[in-house]
């Protein structure tokens, strides 16, 4: 069981992070909790509770890689990336619309994001640009937004495992990064000693963005365990309830330091 250390969060936000961290604690013993009411389903289907915050804190753009004709990585038996990112997003989004936070999906559907301003009436040959330009911009739009990318990963070979986190070079990006890795480390995967990395200029959205932005790759496809697990709920809603506490115990250090 993960220990929750709560006096830190006890705020005007202490009823709906109690309700938030007991998700997070029973997301193995009750693996069905709130699934109903504040989960989509797997495949984008469903739709999340709109949630209206009036609290001033950080807007939370969650960015579900890949999409519509692009699966991303493939697994041997079959598994598409495109589909956990999405079901990772809609399970994180909702931990954080209940905890009151503001969140942005780019997607909650089975689709890529090439037309979602309509800049051009033909797309053919542009797809992946206009795709990766479309989530920065959303990105950026919002004010005091921070990005956080969510995808797997894939390797040549199949012993590597792992959730890893990449960050880009604004301000507060390394720490959030580095929250979300620890957080994983000491609460999913103790056996995970990745080290957070610095986005090269092959990661677009990082090297381009403005804001806080992290990538979080959060598993490998290659690795039959690691992708028979991702593949259940009930994994994912642990990974998620860690993201989550990170989320939370950033934007908390980040109001402290301006009071």
């Amino acid at each position: 069981m993960i220990a929750i250390h709560m006096k830190q969060f006890f705020t005007r936000r202490s009823a709906a992070f109690l309700l938030a961290s007991l998700f997070f604690a029973a997301s193995v013993i009750l693996p069905g909790l709130l699934a109903d009411r504040w989960l989509t389903n797997s495949n984008g289907t469903g739709s999340q509770p709109a949630v209206d915050s009036s609290d001033e804190g950080l807007v939370f753009v969650l960015d579900a890689g890949h999409g519509g004709e692009d699966g991303g990585a493939i697994a041997a038996d079959g598994t598409e990336e495109k589909k956990l990112n999405l079901a990772v997003a809609n399970t994180l989004g909702a931990l954080l619309r209940l905890n009151g936070q503001t969140v942005v999906l780019t997607r909650s559907t089975d689709t890529l994001l090439y037309d979602y301003y309509k800049d051009r009436e033909d797309y053919t040959g542009y797809k992946k640009m206009y795709d990766l330009r479309n989530r920065l911009r959303i990105a950026e739009q919002e004010e005091n937004s921070v990005y956080v990318g969510l995808h797997m990963n894939k390797f040549s070979d199949p012993r590597y495992s792992g959730l890893q986190v990449y960050y880009a070079k604004t301000e507060g990006s390394a720490t959030l990064a580095g929250k979300i890795q620890t957080g994983v480390k000491s609460t999913v995967q103790p056996d995970n000693n990745r080290q957070i990395k610095a986005a090269t200029s092959g990661i677009y959205i990082l090297n381009e963005i403005r804001i806080p932005a992290v990538l979080v790759e959060c598993g490998f496809l290659s690795n039959p365990e690691e992708c028979a697990a991702l593949s259940t709920e009930e994994y994912r809603r642990q990974l998620s309830a860690a993201i989550f506490y990170a989320l939370c115990t950033y934007e908390t250090n980040e109001q402290n330091a301006y009071q």
